[in-house]
Protein backbone atom coordinates (compact mmCIF):
# COMPACT_ATOMS: atom_id res chain seq x y z
CA UNK A 1 0.00 0.00 0.00
CA UNK A 2 3.03 2.29 1.19
CA UNK A 3 4.22 1.64 -1.89
CA UNK A 4 1.65 2.21 -4.35
CA UNK A 5 1.20 5.68 -2.29
CA UNK A 6 4.61 6.65 -3.40
CA UNK A 7 4.45 5.58 -6.54
CA UNK A 8 1.07 8.21 -7.33
CA UNK A 9 2.83 10.86 -5.59
CA UNK A 10 5.68 10.32 -7.62
CA UNK A 11 3.51 10.65 -11.21
CA UNK A 12 1.93 13.59 -9.80
CA UNK A 13 5.18 15.83 -8.67
CA UNK A 14 6.71 14.35 -12.21
CA UNK A 15 3.47 15.77 -13.94
CA UNK A 16 4.40 19.18 -11.98
CA UNK A 17 7.41 19.53 -12.31
CA UNK A 18 7.22 19.41 -16.38
CA UNK A 19 4.36 21.50 -16.03
CA UNK A 20 6.48 24.74 -14.20
CA UNK A 21 9.24 23.60 -16.59
CA UNK A 22 7.48 24.66 -19.80
CA UNK A 23 6.50 28.13 -18.48
CA UNK A 24 10.07 29.67 -20.22
CA UNK A 25 8.22 28.40 -23.61
CA UNK A 26 5.76 30.70 -23.56
CA UNK A 27 6.93 33.22 -25.36
CA UNK A 28 7.36 31.61 -28.40
CA UNK A 29 6.27 27.74 -27.63
CA UNK A 30 2.78 29.44 -26.18
CA UNK A 31 2.03 31.00 -29.42
CA UNK A 32 3.43 27.70 -31.54
CA UNK A 33 1.03 25.33 -28.80
CA UNK A 34 -1.75 27.66 -29.53
CA UNK A 35 -1.83 28.32 -33.42
CA UNK A 36 -1.38 24.89 -34.33
CA UNK A 37 0.12 24.85 -37.53
CA UNK A 38 0.48 28.68 -37.93
CA UNK A 39 3.61 29.43 -36.60
CA UNK A 40 5.21 27.07 -38.48
CA UNK A 41 5.85 27.06 -42.71
CA UNK A 42 9.11 26.18 -43.68
CA UNK A 43 12.58 24.44 -41.99
CA UNK A 44 13.57 27.30 -40.49
CA UNK A 45 10.01 28.09 -38.81
CA UNK A 46 9.43 25.51 -37.17
CA UNK A 47 12.55 25.27 -35.50
CA UNK A 48 12.48 28.49 -34.29
CA UNK A 49 9.50 27.55 -31.88
CA UNK A 50 12.13 26.04 -29.67
CA UNK A 51 14.59 29.48 -29.87
CA UNK A 52 13.39 30.19 -26.40
CA UNK A 53 13.35 27.19 -24.13
CA UNK A 54 16.53 25.70 -25.77
CA UNK A 55 18.42 29.28 -24.68
CA UNK A 56 16.43 28.79 -21.32
CA UNK A 57 18.15 26.12 -20.85
CA UNK A 58 21.39 26.86 -22.44
CA UNK A 59 21.91 29.49 -19.88
CA UNK A 60 21.31 27.46 -16.97
CA UNK A 61 23.09 24.62 -17.89
CA UNK A 62 26.23 27.13 -17.81
CA UNK A 63 25.26 27.37 -13.77
CA UNK A 64 24.57 23.64 -13.04
CA UNK A 65 27.02 23.76 -10.71
CA UNK A 66 25.01 26.45 -9.16
CA UNK A 67 21.99 24.57 -9.61
CA UNK A 68 23.08 21.67 -7.91
CA UNK A 69 24.28 23.13 -4.99
CA UNK A 70 21.09 24.32 -4.67
CA UNK A 71 18.93 21.11 -4.90
CA UNK A 72 21.25 19.31 -2.94
CA UNK A 73 19.98 21.38 0.32
CA UNK A 74 16.10 20.38 -0.79
CA UNK A 75 16.18 16.38 -2.18
CA UNK A 76 15.18 13.64 0.45
CA UNK A 77 18.27 11.42 1.71
CA UNK A 78 18.93 8.22 -0.31
CA UNK A 79 17.52 9.74 -3.45
CA UNK A 80 20.45 9.06 -6.14
CA UNK A 81 21.29 11.35 -9.26
CA UNK A 82 21.25 10.75 -13.03
CA UNK A 83 24.27 9.78 -14.25
CA UNK A 84 25.18 12.82 -16.35
CA UNK A 85 22.58 14.90 -14.86
CA UNK A 86 22.62 17.06 -12.07
CA UNK A 87 19.36 19.12 -11.91
CA UNK A 88 16.88 15.69 -12.54
CA UNK A 89 16.31 13.03 -10.32
CA UNK A 90 15.77 9.44 -11.33
CA UNK A 91 11.69 8.95 -11.13
CA UNK A 92 11.55 12.53 -12.32
CA UNK A 93 10.12 13.78 -8.52
CA UNK A 94 12.51 17.03 -8.11
CA UNK A 95 11.39 20.05 -9.56
CA UNK A 96 14.10 22.44 -11.44
CA UNK A 97 14.75 25.01 -9.44
CA UNK A 98 15.48 27.04 -12.47
CA UNK A 99 11.87 26.98 -13.66
CA UNK A 100 9.84 27.85 -11.05
CA UNK A 101 8.42 31.20 -10.75
CA UNK A 102 7.17 32.99 -7.59
CA UNK A 103 3.20 32.46 -7.41
CA UNK A 104 3.34 29.92 -9.90
CA UNK A 105 0.64 27.24 -9.70
CA UNK A 106 1.51 23.88 -10.18
CA UNK A 107 -1.91 22.74 -11.33
CA UNK A 108 -1.35 25.07 -14.82
CA UNK A 109 -1.75 22.87 -17.68
CA UNK A 110 1.42 23.29 -20.68
CA UNK A 111 -0.56 24.35 -24.06
CA UNK A 112 -0.82 21.13 -25.80
CA UNK A 113 -0.95 20.22 -29.48
CA UNK A 114 -3.09 16.89 -31.27
CA UNK A 115 -0.65 14.26 -33.13
CA UNK A 116 -1.95 15.89 -36.47
CA UNK A 117 -0.59 19.02 -35.62
CA UNK A 118 2.34 18.38 -34.97
CA UNK A 119 2.84 16.29 -38.05
CA UNK A 120 1.44 19.03 -40.06
CA UNK A 121 4.68 21.06 -38.12
CA UNK A 122 7.14 18.36 -39.00
CA UNK A 123 5.77 18.48 -42.78
CA UNK A 124 6.42 21.67 -42.73
CA UNK A 125 9.75 21.48 -41.83
CA UNK A 126 11.08 18.97 -44.03
CA UNK A 127 9.04 20.15 -47.05
CA UNK A 128 9.86 23.73 -47.64
CA UNK A 129 10.85 25.92 -49.72
CA UNK A 130 14.40 24.10 -50.03
CA UNK A 131 12.95 21.13 -51.58
CA UNK A 132 12.89 23.45 -54.62
CA UNK A 133 16.94 22.59 -54.75
CA UNK A 134 16.54 18.86 -55.16
CA UNK A 135 16.31 18.29 -59.02
CA UNK A 136 19.70 20.12 -59.36
CA UNK A 137 20.94 17.19 -56.64
CA UNK A 138 19.48 14.25 -59.15
CA UNK A 139 21.42 16.20 -61.63
CA UNK A 140 24.51 15.09 -60.04
CA UNK A 141 23.65 11.80 -58.61
CA UNK A 142 21.29 10.40 -60.47
CA UNK A 143 19.19 6.95 -59.48
CA UNK A 144 21.74 7.42 -56.70
CA UNK A 145 19.87 10.91 -55.66
CA UNK A 146 16.62 9.09 -55.77
CA UNK A 147 18.15 6.39 -53.29
CA UNK A 148 19.75 9.56 -50.95
CA UNK A 149 16.19 11.13 -51.04
CA UNK A 150 14.97 7.39 -49.09
CA UNK A 151 17.65 7.29 -47.06
CA UNK A 152 17.91 10.62 -45.65
CA UNK A 153 13.93 10.28 -44.76
CA UNK A 154 14.50 6.85 -43.00
CA UNK A 155 17.83 8.40 -41.47
CA UNK A 156 16.10 11.24 -39.84
CA UNK A 157 13.09 9.43 -38.49
CA UNK A 158 15.20 7.30 -36.99
CA UNK A 159 17.12 9.91 -35.45
CA UNK A 160 14.55 11.71 -34.75
CA UNK A 161 13.02 9.06 -32.84
CA UNK A 162 16.20 7.84 -30.60
CA UNK A 163 16.66 11.31 -29.84
CA UNK A 164 13.40 11.28 -28.05
CA UNK A 165 14.30 8.40 -26.65
CA UNK A 166 16.98 10.07 -24.63
CA UNK A 167 14.94 12.28 -22.93
CA UNK A 168 13.42 9.43 -21.05
CA UNK A 169 15.18 7.31 -18.29
CA UNK A 170 13.69 4.51 -16.03
CA UNK A 171 12.57 4.80 -12.82
CA UNK A 172 13.10 2.56 -9.72
CA UNK A 173 9.91 0.44 -10.66
CA UNK A 174 10.56 0.07 -14.51
CA UNK A 175 8.73 3.05 -15.68
CA UNK A 176 10.24 5.53 -18.69
CA UNK A 177 9.82 9.11 -17.18
CA UNK A 178 10.94 12.10 -18.84
CA UNK A 179 13.88 13.66 -17.23
CA UNK A 180 14.94 16.06 -20.18
CA UNK A 181 13.35 18.59 -21.78
CA UNK A 182 15.28 20.02 -24.55
CA UNK A 183 18.72 18.91 -27.22
CA UNK A 184 20.70 20.75 -25.03
CA UNK A 185 19.40 19.09 -22.01
CA UNK A 186 20.69 15.43 -23.84
CA UNK A 187 24.12 17.29 -24.51
CA UNK A 188 24.85 18.67 -21.39
CA UNK A 189 24.10 15.14 -20.03
CA UNK A 190 26.48 13.41 -21.94
CA UNK A 191 29.19 15.80 -21.62
CA UNK A 192 28.56 15.73 -17.67
CA UNK A 193 29.81 15.95 -15.27
CA UNK A 194 33.58 16.84 -16.70
CA UNK A 195 32.36 19.65 -18.79
CA UNK A 196 28.76 19.70 -18.21
CA UNK A 197 27.96 23.38 -19.91
CA UNK A 198 30.28 21.83 -23.09
CA UNK A 199 26.83 19.91 -24.88
CA UNK A 200 24.74 23.44 -24.79
CA UNK A 201 27.81 25.02 -26.59
CA UNK A 202 28.16 22.73 -29.27
CA UNK A 203 24.65 22.67 -29.81
CA UNK A 204 23.78 26.38 -29.85
CA UNK A 205 27.11 27.12 -31.80
CA UNK A 206 25.56 25.15 -35.21
CA UNK A 207 22.09 26.19 -34.25
CA UNK A 208 23.40 29.66 -34.81
CA UNK A 209 25.88 28.42 -38.08
CA UNK A 210 22.26 26.41 -39.05
CA UNK A 211 19.94 29.94 -38.71
CA UNK A 212 22.55 32.52 -39.96
CA UNK A 213 23.20 30.05 -43.18
CA UNK A 214 19.56 29.83 -43.63
CA UNK A 215 19.44 33.95 -43.44
CA UNK A 216 22.17 34.22 -46.13
CA UNK A 217 20.47 31.33 -48.19
CA UNK A 218 16.84 33.77 -48.32
CA UNK A 219 19.23 36.45 -49.93
CA UNK A 220 20.74 34.55 -52.25
CA UNK A 221 17.29 32.94 -53.30
CA UNK A 222 16.05 36.38 -53.56
CA UNK A 223 18.52 37.97 -55.64
CA UNK A 224 19.03 35.02 -58.20
CA UNK A 225 15.01 34.71 -58.58
CA UNK A 226 14.72 38.21 -59.16
CA UNK A 227 17.61 38.20 -61.72
CA UNK A 228 16.28 35.61 -63.66
CA UNK A 229 12.74 36.86 -63.59
CA UNK A 230 13.47 40.08 -65.23
CA UNK A 231 16.91 39.32 -67.34
CA UNK A 232 16.40 42.68 -69.79
CA UNK A 233 16.78 44.69 -66.30
CA UNK A 234 20.69 45.97 -66.17
CA UNK A 235 20.59 44.72 -62.10
CA UNK A 236 22.88 42.27 -61.65
CA UNK A 237 21.93 39.82 -58.60
CA UNK A 238 23.72 41.19 -56.22
CA UNK A 239 22.35 44.62 -56.61
CA UNK A 240 18.72 42.46 -56.47
CA UNK A 241 20.70 41.14 -52.73
CA UNK A 242 21.11 44.66 -51.65
CA UNK A 243 17.68 45.42 -52.41
CA UNK A 244 16.38 42.36 -50.72
CA UNK A 245 18.56 43.47 -47.71
CA UNK A 246 16.53 47.10 -47.61
CA UNK A 247 13.55 45.32 -47.63
CA UNK A 248 14.53 43.32 -44.79
CA UNK A 249 16.17 45.79 -41.91
CA UNK A 250 12.90 46.40 -40.01
CA UNK A 251 13.65 42.61 -38.81
CA UNK A 252 16.40 44.40 -36.76
CA UNK A 253 13.42 46.57 -34.73
CA UNK A 254 11.94 42.71 -33.91
CA UNK A 255 10.90 41.92 -30.89
CA UNK A 256 8.50 39.50 -31.48
CA UNK A 257 6.85 36.76 -33.76
CA UNK A 258 3.57 37.40 -33.63
CA UNK A 259 3.58 40.18 -36.55
CA UNK A 260 5.48 37.15 -38.06
CA UNK A 261 3.45 33.99 -37.12
CA UNK A 262 0.28 36.03 -39.61
CA UNK A 263 2.51 35.30 -42.44
CA UNK A 264 3.02 31.63 -41.66
CA UNK A 265 -0.30 29.98 -43.08
CA UNK A 266 0.08 32.56 -46.38
CA UNK A 267 3.89 31.31 -47.13
CA UNK A 268 2.43 27.81 -46.63
CA UNK A 269 -0.52 27.70 -49.28
CA UNK A 270 1.86 29.60 -51.60
CA UNK A 271 4.46 27.70 -51.29
CA UNK A 272 2.34 24.47 -51.85
CA UNK A 273 0.71 26.74 -55.24
CA UNK A 274 4.17 27.22 -56.38
CA UNK A 275 5.04 23.10 -56.64
CA UNK A 276 1.47 22.10 -58.10
CA UNK A 277 2.32 24.77 -60.72
CA UNK A 278 5.81 23.48 -61.55
CA UNK A 279 4.72 19.69 -61.56
CA UNK A 280 1.82 20.46 -63.44
CA UNK A 281 3.69 22.22 -66.32
CA UNK A 282 6.46 19.02 -66.50
CA UNK A 283 3.02 16.57 -66.49
CA UNK A 284 2.14 18.71 -69.65
CA UNK A 285 5.72 17.57 -70.80
CA UNK A 286 5.75 13.95 -70.12
CA UNK A 287 5.99 12.94 -73.91
CA UNK A 288 9.62 15.33 -73.94
CA UNK A 289 10.88 13.50 -70.77
CA UNK A 290 14.67 12.16 -70.84
CA UNK A 291 14.61 8.86 -69.12
CA UNK A 292 17.98 8.44 -70.71
CA UNK A 293 19.16 11.03 -68.81
CA UNK A 294 18.87 8.94 -65.42
CA UNK A 295 21.63 6.75 -64.80
CA UNK A 296 23.48 5.35 -62.36
CA UNK A 297 26.59 7.67 -62.92
CA UNK A 298 27.68 10.27 -60.52
CA UNK A 299 29.91 13.44 -60.84
CA UNK A 300 32.78 12.52 -57.78
CA UNK A 301 33.11 16.02 -57.49
CA UNK A 302 29.89 17.65 -57.34
CA UNK A 303 27.62 14.90 -55.96
CA UNK A 304 28.91 15.38 -52.07
CA UNK A 305 26.91 18.88 -52.45
CA UNK A 306 24.20 17.32 -53.21
CA UNK A 307 24.06 14.78 -50.37
CA UNK A 308 24.21 18.30 -48.04
CA UNK A 309 21.43 19.86 -50.33
CA UNK A 310 19.17 16.31 -49.58
CA UNK A 311 20.13 16.52 -45.84
CA UNK A 312 19.32 20.07 -45.36
CA UNK A 313 15.65 19.38 -46.90
CA UNK A 314 14.93 17.09 -43.63
CA UNK A 315 16.82 18.90 -40.84
CA UNK A 316 13.89 18.87 -37.83
CA UNK A 317 15.66 17.53 -35.01
CA UNK A 318 16.48 20.53 -33.23
CA UNK A 319 13.07 21.10 -32.13
CA UNK A 320 11.45 17.45 -31.78
CA UNK A 321 11.77 17.49 -28.18
CA UNK A 322 10.20 20.54 -27.49
CA UNK A 323 7.18 19.20 -30.03
CA UNK A 324 6.88 15.55 -28.38
CA UNK A 325 6.97 17.63 -24.94
CA UNK A 326 3.82 19.85 -26.14
CA UNK A 327 2.18 16.30 -27.67
CA UNK A 328 -1.52 15.69 -26.09
CA UNK A 329 -0.52 11.85 -26.74
CA UNK A 330 3.27 11.48 -26.87
CA UNK A 331 3.20 7.63 -27.40
CA UNK A 332 1.81 8.28 -30.82
CA UNK A 333 5.12 10.48 -31.62
CA UNK A 334 6.80 7.56 -33.63
CA UNK A 335 3.57 7.06 -35.29
CA UNK A 336 3.83 10.55 -36.30
CA UNK A 337 7.71 10.57 -37.59
CA UNK A 338 6.97 7.66 -39.60
CA UNK A 339 3.72 9.00 -41.47
CA UNK A 340 5.44 12.22 -41.86
CA UNK A 341 8.56 10.65 -43.33
CA UNK A 342 7.03 8.67 -45.69
CA UNK A 343 4.88 11.01 -47.55
CA UNK A 344 7.57 13.60 -47.31
CA UNK A 345 9.77 11.35 -49.06
CA UNK A 346 7.42 10.23 -51.85
CA UNK A 347 6.67 13.77 -52.68
CA UNK A 348 10.18 14.74 -52.63
CA UNK A 349 11.12 11.78 -54.50
CA UNK A 350 8.70 12.66 -57.09
CA UNK A 351 8.91 16.11 -57.47
CA UNK A 352 12.99 15.91 -57.88
CA UNK A 353 12.26 13.16 -60.27
CA UNK A 354 9.57 14.73 -62.44
CA UNK A 355 10.93 18.04 -62.46
CA UNK A 356 14.56 16.80 -63.64
CA UNK A 357 13.34 14.55 -66.45
CA UNK A 358 11.56 17.59 -67.78
CA UNK A 359 14.65 19.62 -68.12
CA UNK A 360 17.53 16.77 -68.02
CA UNK A 361 21.32 18.78 -67.80
CA UNK A 362 19.48 21.75 -68.15
CA UNK A 363 18.24 21.89 -64.64
CA UNK A 364 19.43 24.80 -62.72
CA UNK A 365 19.81 25.39 -58.85
CA UNK A 366 16.53 26.71 -58.36
CA UNK A 367 14.16 24.61 -60.35
CA UNK A 368 11.58 27.81 -60.78
CA UNK A 369 14.52 29.30 -63.08
CA UNK A 370 13.99 26.27 -65.77
CA UNK A 371 10.03 27.58 -66.18
CA UNK A 372 8.95 29.34 -69.51
CA UNK A 373 9.42 33.29 -68.94
CA UNK A 374 5.94 33.79 -69.14
CA UNK A 375 5.16 32.23 -65.91
CA UNK A 376 8.71 32.29 -64.35
CA UNK A 377 8.35 35.96 -63.56
CA UNK A 378 5.04 35.69 -61.63
CA UNK A 379 6.33 32.26 -59.80
CA UNK A 380 9.85 33.64 -58.74
CA UNK A 381 7.90 36.68 -57.36
CA UNK A 382 5.71 34.80 -55.15
CA UNK A 383 8.60 32.78 -53.90
CA UNK A 384 10.65 36.38 -53.09
CA UNK A 385 7.92 37.36 -51.12
CA UNK A 386 8.03 33.70 -49.29
CA UNK A 387 11.57 34.17 -48.76
CA UNK A 388 11.51 37.89 -47.25
CA UNK A 389 8.35 36.66 -45.27
CA UNK A 390 10.67 34.09 -43.97
CA UNK A 391 13.81 35.17 -43.28
CA UNK A 392 12.47 36.82 -40.05
CA UNK A 393 12.14 33.72 -38.21
CA UNK A 394 15.74 32.25 -38.77
CA UNK A 395 16.81 35.67 -38.15
CA UNK A 396 15.10 36.79 -34.60
CA UNK A 397 16.17 32.68 -33.57
CA UNK A 398 19.49 33.84 -33.75
CA UNK A 399 19.45 37.42 -32.61
CA UNK A 400 17.87 35.49 -29.35
CA UNK A 401 20.60 33.17 -28.79
CA UNK A 402 23.37 35.41 -29.36
CA UNK A 403 21.83 37.77 -26.91
CA UNK A 404 20.76 35.44 -24.13
CA UNK A 405 24.10 33.77 -24.52
CA UNK A 406 26.61 36.62 -24.62
CA UNK A 407 24.35 39.48 -23.32
CA UNK A 408 21.90 38.29 -20.67
CA UNK A 409 23.47 35.07 -19.17
CA UNK A 410 21.70 36.02 -15.30
CA UNK A 411 25.42 38.34 -14.33
CA UNK A 412 27.47 35.68 -16.10
CA UNK A 413 27.14 37.39 -19.26
CA UNK A 414 30.65 38.25 -21.77
CA UNK A 415 29.44 41.61 -22.31
CA UNK A 416 26.96 43.94 -20.72
CA UNK A 417 23.70 43.72 -21.13
CA UNK A 418 21.96 44.87 -24.59
CA UNK A 419 18.71 45.83 -22.71
CA UNK A 420 18.24 48.20 -20.17
CA UNK A 421 15.95 47.93 -17.04
CA UNK A 422 12.50 48.65 -18.70
CA UNK A 423 13.22 46.09 -21.60
CA UNK A 424 14.17 48.96 -23.72
CA UNK A 425 16.71 47.57 -26.39
CA UNK A 426 19.76 50.02 -26.31
CA UNK A 427 21.21 51.74 -29.40
CA UNK A 428 24.44 49.86 -29.60
CA UNK A 429 22.05 46.68 -29.40
CA UNK A 430 19.95 47.85 -32.20
CA UNK A 431 23.26 47.81 -34.11
CA UNK A 432 24.44 44.57 -33.29
CA UNK A 433 21.37 43.34 -35.15
CA UNK A 434 21.65 46.02 -38.50
CA UNK A 435 25.22 44.48 -38.10
CA UNK A 436 23.81 40.79 -38.56
CA UNK A 437 21.46 41.91 -41.34
CA UNK A 438 24.19 43.37 -43.40
CA UNK A 439 26.78 40.98 -42.69
CA UNK A 440 23.96 38.14 -44.21
CA UNK A 441 24.26 40.53 -47.13
CA UNK A 442 27.58 40.45 -47.38
CA UNK A 443 28.05 36.66 -47.45
CA UNK A 444 24.73 36.74 -50.11
CA UNK A 445 26.78 39.38 -52.36
CA UNK A 446 30.63 37.20 -51.76
CA UNK A 447 28.85 33.99 -52.66
CA UNK A 448 26.05 34.42 -54.15
CA UNK A 449 25.69 30.33 -55.18
CA UNK A 450 22.59 28.74 -53.52
CA UNK A 451 23.28 25.41 -54.13
CA UNK A 452 26.67 25.41 -52.79
CA UNK A 453 25.49 27.31 -49.96
CA UNK A 454 23.22 24.56 -48.84
CA UNK A 455 25.11 21.85 -49.67
CA UNK A 456 27.60 23.40 -46.97
CA UNK A 457 24.88 24.01 -44.39
CA UNK A 458 23.69 21.00 -44.65
CA UNK A 459 26.75 19.31 -44.30
CA UNK A 460 28.25 20.84 -41.36
CA UNK A 461 25.07 21.48 -38.92
CA UNK A 462 22.46 19.26 -40.95
CA UNK A 463 24.45 16.35 -40.53
CA UNK A 464 25.72 17.01 -36.80
CA UNK A 465 22.12 17.59 -35.54
CA UNK A 466 20.19 14.66 -37.48
CA UNK A 467 22.89 12.48 -38.17
CA UNK A 468 25.89 12.72 -35.56
CA UNK A 469 25.18 14.14 -32.24
CA UNK A 470 21.56 11.99 -32.19
CA UNK A 471 23.36 8.46 -32.42
CA UNK A 472 26.04 9.61 -30.18
CA UNK A 473 23.93 10.58 -27.54
CA UNK A 474 21.72 7.82 -27.82
CA UNK A 475 25.00 5.12 -27.72
CA UNK A 476 26.25 7.49 -24.67
CA UNK A 477 22.85 7.73 -22.44
CA UNK A 478 21.01 4.38 -23.74
CA UNK A 479 23.65 1.72 -23.89
CA UNK A 480 22.15 -0.44 -21.15
CA UNK A 481 19.35 -0.74 -22.83
CA UNK A 482 20.18 -1.01 -26.29
CA UNK A 483 19.58 -4.23 -28.56
CA UNK A 484 22.56 -5.16 -30.77
CA UNK A 485 20.81 -4.11 -33.89
CA UNK A 486 19.98 -0.82 -32.46
CA UNK A 487 24.03 -0.31 -31.37
CA UNK A 488 24.57 -1.47 -35.21
CA UNK A 489 22.83 1.06 -36.53
CA UNK A 490 23.75 4.02 -34.30
CA UNK A 491 27.37 3.50 -35.22
CA UNK A 492 26.59 2.54 -39.07
CA UNK A 493 24.49 6.09 -38.32
CA UNK A 494 27.56 7.99 -37.02
CA UNK A 495 30.05 6.33 -39.55
CA UNK A 496 28.15 7.50 -42.27
CA UNK A 497 26.91 10.63 -41.62
CA UNK A 498 30.37 11.39 -40.80
CA UNK A 499 31.88 10.50 -44.00
CA UNK A 500 28.92 12.20 -45.78
CA UNK A 501 29.36 15.76 -43.23
CA UNK A 502 33.29 15.23 -44.43
CA UNK A 503 33.10 14.93 -48.13
CA UNK A 504 30.47 17.52 -48.70
CA UNK A 505 31.79 20.21 -46.75
CA UNK A 506 34.96 19.55 -48.31
CA UNK A 507 33.94 19.66 -51.78
CA UNK A 508 31.43 22.51 -50.84
CA UNK A 509 34.23 24.18 -49.69
CA UNK A 510 36.48 23.56 -53.29
CA UNK A 511 33.08 24.59 -54.92
CA UNK A 512 32.80 28.42 -53.22
CA UNK A 513 36.43 28.71 -53.53
CA UNK A 514 36.73 27.94 -57.37
CA UNK A 515 33.64 30.16 -57.71
CA UNK A 516 34.92 32.75 -55.88
CA UNK A 517 38.21 32.64 -58.25
CA UNK A 518 36.15 32.21 -60.89
CA UNK A 519 33.75 35.54 -60.12
CA UNK A 520 37.01 37.59 -59.56
CA UNK A 521 38.59 36.77 -62.75
CA UNK A 522 35.26 37.21 -64.90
Amino acid sequence: MAHLIRHKLTNKLTNAAHTVSNKSQAKVSGVFARLGFQTATDEEGVGFVECDDLDYDYRHGMQMDVLQGEEEGGRAEGEGELDGDSHYQRDGTDRRPSSMKTGGSLDEDKPQITTWEAGWNVTNAIQGMFVLGLPYAILHGGYLGLFLIIFAAVVCCYTGKILIACLYEENEDGIKVRVRDTYTDIANACCAPRFPALGGHVVNVAQIIELVMTCILYVVVSGNLMVNSFPGFPVSQKAWSVVATVALLPCAFLKNLKAVSKFSLLCTMAHFVINVLVIAYCLSRARDWAWDKVKFYIDVKKFPISIGIIVFSYTSQIFLPSLEGNMQKPSEFHCMMEWTHISACVLKGLFALVAYLTWADATKEVITDNLPSTIRAVVNLFLVAKALLSYPLPFFAAVEVLEKSFFQDGGRAMFPDCYSPGGQLKSWGLGLRIALVVFTLLMAVFVPHFALLMGLTGSLTGAGLCFLLPSLFHLKLQWRNLLWHHVFFDVAIFVIGGICAISGFIHSVEGLIEAYRYNIHD
